[in-house]
């Protein structure tokens, strides 16, 4: 935002970020954080605390860079709001579950490895941030965070001696995240809607088995190759032959991939769904959704007698040879194809959201190093990528009169 414009609307930044910081103990915590904010909006190439600083007209480097780096006011208690305030506004038909990578030099900041980035598009030097958004298809924003480690930071007490990492933050797979970061949201009275994933997390059985276990509803891309039965399959009982333990019914016919299944099924039965305008028009594919029994191991070994049925959506384009995408959904089978298509293709807000976060807000302009400090920035990225999309769903709202704010006689904590 230009000077001017956030001029326009600072008395309601004001008011929002009391709202969103009424968990921070002391004054001067709140303060800095709707400093911070503006920081964050107002147009700058870096949102680091030095720039910032320095174009904001009450800006102090010292005080910020004590705000975002050593004060221990808690993220969690400013997340629960901003995840109560903008799910009542956005009205989420999805979760979306993601991750995002933070190029980062040198091997002292918290979490930093050499992996693979979806921002670099390779393997480098980064962080890795998982995320929880909520989607409609009107706004999006993010309501969890969680820092991916590296194993090799489980043995490595010179860096987290840096870092200030907690003892009991180690190395878990980022489904893992996920899934902790889904209850955290649910602990918070939210009630949820489907999960949507790309198949990094799609893919793991494990993950769609523990959103089963908590009866959370999943759209979630997947594989070609994933193994998975007819629905009229069922586990057959072998003859018991009157001596030793009797047998259990089991699936003896060899499983087949989802691929196997829409060739089956052919293009023939795909029907044409659009599920949004985007820039050069209407958005459209040809779609096949078919019921299925998902099949490999380690579901096999869980559910003996009766693999639960499923759906398979695909997008398959007019002259392809096979379809170009997959999903599972475990959505009632009252569910209509445009439903389905209309989840599994909401992924594209939580891009967008990605590169707003990024080019605009500095998601990932972080220098610091602590752990805390990761979790104060991305907190404090998500409530202004908040503030600026309720901007943007009611343009046309009264800011209140701008709250004058002392000065800050005591920037430590």
């Amino acid at each position: 935002m230009k000077p001017a414009e956030l001029a326009a609307v600072r008395g309601h930044l004001e008011v929002f970020a009391a709202e969103m910081f009424a968990s921070l103990s002391r004054s001067d915590q709140r303060r800095w954080g709707e400093v911070y904010l503006r920081g964050l909006m107002l147009d700058g190439r870096r949102k680091s605390v030095e720039p910032m600083a320095a174009r904001l007209a009450d800006g102090d480097e010292q005080c910020l860079q004590q705000f975002l780096n050593q004060s221990p006011w808690a993220w969690e208690p400013v997340r629960k709001r901003l995840a109560a305030r903008m799910s009542a506004e956005i009205a989420p038909l999805a979760w979306i579950v993601d991750d995002t990578g933070f190029p980062k030099a040198g091997r002292y900041s918290v979490g930093v490895a050499r992996q693979y980035s979806g921002t670099l598009g390779k393997i480098g030097n980064c962080q890795v941030g998982v995320s929880v958004s909520a989607a409609s298809e009107a706004a999006s924003c993010p309501l969890d965070w969680r820092l991916f480690l590296p194993a090799a930071w489980d043995d490595d007490p010179l860096r987290r001696s840096k870092t200030h990492l907690p003892e009991d933050e180690h190395h878990r797979p980022k489904w893992h995240l996920a899934l902790e970061m889904l209850g955290e949201l649910t602990g918070w009275g939210l009630e949820a809607p489907p999960v949507v994933t790309d198949a990094g997390y799609g893919e793991i059985t494990a993950f769609r088995e523990a959103l089963e276990e908590r009866a959370l509803l999943y759209v979630v891309e997947v594989k070609a190759a994933t193994s998975a039965y007819e629905p009229n399959v069922s586990a057959e009982q072998l003859p018991w032959r009157g001596s030793g333990r009797k047998p259990v019914a089991r699936y003896l016919e060899a499983p087949s991939s989802l691929r196997a299944l829409a060739l089956a099924a052919g293009w023939a039965k795909t029907t044409e769904v659009a599920w949004r305008e985007g820039s050069r028009g209407t958005m459209k594919a040809r779609f096949v959704a078919l019921r299925v029994r998902p099949a490999n191991i380690g579901l096999r070994r869980v559910h003996k007698e009766n693999l639960p049925l499923a759906w398979l959506l695909c997008q398959w384009e007019e002259g392809e040879a096979e379809p170009c995408k997959y999903w599972l959904s475990n959505l009632p089978e009252e569910t209509t194809l445009a439903d389905l298509v209309r989840l599994a293709k909401l992924r594209w807000r939580i891009e967008q959201d990605y590169r707003e976060l990024k080019d605009a807000l500095g998601l990932d302009h972080f220098e610091g190093r602590s752990f805390r400090g990761w979790h104060h920035h991305v907190t404090l990225v998500s409530v202004a990528h908040a503030f600026l999309t309720l901007q943007r769903l009611d343009p046309k709202a009264d800011a209140p009169a701008s709250a004058s704010l002392p000065p800050c006689a005591n920037c430590s904590d």
